[in-house]
C-alpha cells in the first residue's frame, strides 16, 4: 500500500518528467496536421502542474504522449529517468468521461480490479481499495454500482482507483469538465487533500483558469494548436479567489491566453 512517508522524501536533482522540443502530428499517409510544436516543459516530484489552454490546442494530445498512449514525432519524453514509454501502472490516468467505470462491477470492484489484473489476491486488493475508498470518502458506496453513483462520486471513484496503482503521476485530462459548479468546486477542495495526504505528483489538464490557479503549483500556458508553450508561471500557494494575489495570477494568465479560451467566456 502506499507509503506517504516514503513519497514525501522522494527528492531529487533532476525532475521527474521532461518534455524537451515535443512534435506531435496526426493525419493521413501523404499529410500531417501539426498538434503539438516544440513543447518544453519540466514536472518535478511532488508538484501539480496544470496544463492550461484553449480547447483543441493538444492538452490533451500531450497528456496521451506522457502515459504512453501515442508517441511523439520529434523531441523527447523523459519519465524517471527513461525514454522508452509505453503504458504503466506508474502513469495513472482520470479522463473526463464519467464512463470509464465497469457498469457491471461495484465500487469497490472497479478500484480493485486493476490490482488484481497485476497479480494482487481478492483479499489484499479490496483491503487496498477500501483504504483509498475510505480517502476518498466512498467507504458508504463500496457496493454500489456505477449506475447509483452521482458524476461526482463517479470520478471519485475513477481518482480512487487511479491511486490504487501507487502511480508515480497522476495524470488527469479535464475530469472535472462535466460536473457542475458545487461538485466541481468540492472536488477541488478533496482533490488538493489528498494530494496533501500522498504527496502524489499531478499533471492536470484544464481550460479553466479558476481551476488552475485552486489546483496548481505551476501552470504551463499553451496556444492555439499547434501547441506552443506561452509561459510557465508560477502559482504556488494561490487557493483564495479573495485574495490579492490570486487576481494578481489570474490577470497574468488571462493576459497570456488573451481571448484564446473559448473566445473569453472561460476567463
Amino acid at each position: 500500500m502506499f507509503d506517504a512517508d516514503g513519497r514525501e522524501g522522494m527528492q531529487s536533482q533532476y525532475p521527474l518528467l521532461s518534455m524537451e522540443a515535443v512534435r506531435i502530428g496526426y493525419g493521413s499517409h501523404d499529410k500531417t496536421n501539426p498538434a503539438v510544436e516544440d513543447v518544453s516543459f519540466e514536472v518535478w516530484a511532488g508538484e501539480k502542474v496544470m496544463l492550461l489552454g484553449p480547447s483543441g490546442c493538444g492538452k490533451s494530445t500531450l497528456l496521451k504522449a506522457i502515459a504512453g498512449f501515442i508517441r511523439p514525432d520529434g523531441g523527447v519524453i523523459s519519465f524517471a529517468g527513461r525514454e522508452d514509454l509505453r503504458p504503466g501502472p506508474d502513469r495513472a490516468v482520470v479522463f473526463q468521461e464519467s464512463d470509464q467505470l465497469f457498469p457491471w462491477r461495484t465500487v469497490m470492484d472497479n478500484v480493485a480490479y486493476p490490482l488484481r489484473v497485476m497479480g494482487w489476491g481478492r483479499d489484499e486488493s479490496e483491503e487496498a481499495a477500501g483504504w483509498y475508498l475510505k480517502m476518498t470518502g466512498l467507504e458508504d458506496a463500496a457496493y454500489h454500482f456505477p449506475h447509483q453513483l452521482s458524476g461526482g462520486m463517479k470520478q471519485r471513484t475513477a481518482i480512487a482507483r487511479a491511486l490504487a496503482l501507487d502511480p508515480l503521476v497522476l495524470l488527469m485530462d479535464e475530469p472535472f469538465a462535466r460536473l457542475d459548479a458545487q461538485t466541481r468546486n468540492r472536488l477541488h477542495g478533496e482533490l488538493n487533500e489528498i494530494v496533501l495526504r500522498t504527496h502524489m505528483t499531478v499533471v492536470f489538464v484544464t481550460r479553466s483558469l479558476q481551476e488552475a490557479l485552486i489546483l496548481g503549483d505551476r501552470v504551463v500556458v499553451l496556444g492555439r494548436a499547434p501547441a506552443m508553450v506561452k509561459d510557465v508561471v508560477d502559482v504556488s500557494g494561490v487557493t483564495d479567489p479573495d485574495s490579492e494575489r490570486f487576481v494578481c495570477s489570474r490577470r497574468q494568465l488571462r493576459k497570456l491566453l488573451a481571448d484564446e479560451i473559448d473566445g473569453g467566456r472561460s476567463l
